[in-house]
């Protein structure tokens, strides 16, 4: 039976989920496979390398560094994140990825993108890193409006919470029969519509489709929350969520802020960690989802 670590996006409420799969990389809890969105996958990437703390180390360290996050960089490139430093210098210079041991891991790594010109997902599988993982990431994790679209294998992508929020049913489909879901949204959160409606104006000449999405997306991810819950109450799933609001922007430049985020995640865990082993070494109760989704996956 495959298990799976079913990650969402979130800006830096990623630090949370980063708390969380630390603490089970110090457990060592290593799943089959791990399904991000955006902020899921930026992070998510040191739980297949090992890489504890990673995340909150170079992202407190470069909190306040213009190269990283700012308005120049958004204003001079067409990335509030700045492309060159955040998946370039720092992840090969200044605070390396482990591509060796990322690679030595068998797990699988997916990652959850949207075709901003079909408004569809689009779904690209790794085991073994080659030169464009960080391009995927970065595509990923390209929120809309402040991030220039990235061109891969004939896919023109921004973020993939426009169109799967959280991937769950993805996970399934793919034979990850028991998923640890991590939210970054404490229980009772629903999403609100976007009051912003001049802003998908800007969208709705050249991408259509994405426009369209993008304008019903609350109503997809409550639809998402909904499903999650229900496969919880099922057994398929163990939700991690926090206990209260992580009180942390999407582009946080505040260290302290950002650890006392992962610290949450890392007390959660703890909190929970005789239930997760438990969870982990279990059969499942539900139902084959091997079959629900027809989607192409890109390796």
């Amino acid at each position: 039976m495959k298990r799976g670590l079913v990650l969402e996006g979130g800006g830096m409420r990623g630090l949370f989920s980063e708390g969380v799969f630390d603490v089970l990389l110090e457990n060592g809890i290593m799943l089959d496979a791990l399904v991000g969105v955006s902020a899921g996958v930026l992070f998510g990437c040191n739980y297949k390398s090992g890489q504890i703390g990673r995340g909150v180390r170079y992202n407190t360290r470069f909190a306040k560094d213009p190269r990283y996050m700012s308005v120049r960089s958004l204003l001079t490139t067409g990335n509030y994140v700045n492309e060159d430093f955040a998946y370039g210098e720092m992840p090969l210079k200044l605070d390396k990825f482990d591509f060796e041991a990322f690679n030595a891991n068998d797990m699988e790594f997916h990652i959850v993108c949207t075709d901003i010109v079909t408004g569809e997902p689009v779904y690209k599988k790794y085991v073994k890193a080659d030169e464009s993982l960080m391009d995927w990431m970065r595509a990923s994790g390209s929120m809309p409006l402040v991030s220039k679209p990235v061109v891969l294998e004939g896919h023109t992508m921004l973020d993939g919470g426009i169109v799967n929020s959280i991937p769950l049913e993805y996970a399934q489909s793919v034979g990850l029969e028991k998923n640890i879901v991590v939210l970054t949204q404490p229980r009772g959160y629903q999403k609100k519509p976007f009051k912003a409606t001049w802003l998908f104006r800007m969208f709705v000449k050249k991408y259509p489709k994405v426009a369209e999405k993008m304008a019903v997306r609350h109503e997809m991810y409550n639809k998402q929350l909904e499903y999650v819950y229900g496969e919880a109450d099922k057994g398929n799933v163990l939700l991690i969520i926090p206990d209260e609001p992580l009180n942390i922007g999407r582009v946080e430049g505040n260290p302290d802020k950002m650890r006392h985020c992962y610290e949450m995640g890392r007390r959660k865990a703890l909190s929970m960690i005789d239930e997760i082993k438990n969870f982990c070494s279990t059969t499942s109760k539900g139902d084959d989802h091997s079959d629900r989704l027809g989607v192409e996956i890109l390796e």
